[in-house]
């Protein structure tokens, strides 16, 4: 039985995806299986020996240790494009807010003091300080091609936009999807010098962070409409709010909200709704469940922040996971043990991501546990276990 900790609220339609005879979801697990969060934080916690796997349902990983997690051997799983679709329709309001002014609109309707006689006419006398403008032959710049990015560059295609997009790392299943009509350049210089929206969806690395700067901001034209749905940190604050004060950007929409921002005229702060959709959570869910039953019943690993992408098809009925450092001579030792405590492989998947290997070895017979204490023992091997029998 394998023990599911639910950290924060997952959309139950993903969770009863979850077999009752092979899982047990208990909030308040001391000793599961896989943890399963949303937006807890999960630095400062303690992880069990049971632990194998952590999932996130959404895409950023900011609030889960990475490089603690690998150490242990325990994959971190995590859910992209579940929300592409969401995050792309909340850009496209976002532009719209601030290209029609409709947020300062909808607050002087509120605030209106007019005699019913005369509502329409103040009214009507007061409007014109809110005239805005179309999107339809303005340029879109895109920055990030991933599968929100390409979404949004497609869906403001289509509502007449020019769109110029700029990512070096993009990938072929979403270079295929972005529609041709759209400009790939290949310097950021030229994206933000030509465009008057410029949208964000790059991931927060190290190498992403303040991605946009002082020297970035700078090259834009006056009053352009900045939208950052990634992460606060892709920019760096200051220069935004000294660029929105010095009228070089026009808008700054952000669904990372801060103090600076927060009554800030030119900025339109979101309280990060980006998934905050129940069709972006009820996919996110079923996503993030199918992928954790797939690695705790077969081994298999898709879309992990930390361990690289494994499939196996079954070549027997007992299969075994061993973790190790990614250091030389680490098959040869595995293989060696096995053979030597007289355990016969049959098939055997090695792959490795960075620091740490994954191995997936189907196995005539099951490995006793004296020879998978052996195994765990043997240098730069994180952990060794068997799993259940394959059906």
């Amino acid at each position: 039985m394998h023990i599911i900790q639910t950290l924060d609220t997952i959309d139950p339609q993903g969770l009863v995806q979850f077999p009752a005879d092979k899982y047990l979801l208990d909030a308040k697990a001391a000793t599961p299986s896989a943890i399963m969060v949303r937006s807890s934080d999960l630095h400062t916690r303690d992880f069990p020996a049971t632990l194998k796997a952590v999932g996130r349902a959404g895409v950023g990983v900011n609030n889960i240790p990475l490089a603690k997690l690998t150490e242990l051997g325990i994959p971190v799983f995590y859910t992209p494009g579940a929300n592409a679709n969401a995050v792309k329709e909340l850009v496209l309001a976002g532009m719209l807010l601030a290209t029609r002014n409709l947020y300062p609109a909808l607050e002087f309707v509120r605030q209106l003091k007019a005699p019913a006689d005369q509502f329409d006419a103040a009214m009507e006398q007061q409007k014109k300080q809110f005239r805005g403008s179309e999107l339809a032959g303005k340029t879109l710049g895109v920055i990030g091609l991933g599968q929100i990015g390409v979404k949004v560059a497609n869906a403001a295609l289509a509502l007449g936009m020019k769109v110029i997009g700029f990512d070096p790392s993009m990938t072929l299943h979403n270079a295929l999807a972005l529609s041709s009509e759209i400009r790939k350049v290949e310097n950021l210089s030229e994206l933000l010098t030509a465009s008057q929206f410029i949208s964000l969806h790059v991931p927060l690395l190290e190498n992403t962070r303040h991605f946009l700067k002082a020297e970035e901001l700078a090259l834009l034209k006056p009053e352009t409409i900045l939208l950052n749905f990634s992460r606060g940190e892709i920019v760096d604050l200051d220069a935004v709010i000294g660029a929105l004060n010095n009228k070089k950007l026009r808008c700054y929409v952000t669904d990372f909200p801060t103090p600076e921002l927060q009554k800030h005229p030119a900025a339109i702060c979101l309280p990060h709704l980006g998934a905050s959709t129940a069709e972006a959570e009820q996919n996110s869910a079923y996503i993030l469940v199918n992928h954790l039953r797939d690695f705790l019943e077969y081994g298999y690993i898709k879309h992990s922040a930390n361990f690289p992408d494994v499939h196996l098809p079954p070549g027997a009925a007992f299969r075994l996971v061993v973790i190790n450092k990614n250091i030389p001579g680490m098959v040869a030792q595995i293989s060696e043990l096995l053979s030597r405590t007289g355990h016969n492989i049959i098939t055997m998947l090695n792959k490795s991501r960075e620091n740490v290997a994954y191995n997936l070895i189907d196995m005539d017979t099951s490995v006793d546990e004296k020879s998978l204490l052996d195994l765990s023992a043997l240098p730069g091997i994180i952990r060794a276990y068997n799993l259940a029998p394959l059906s």
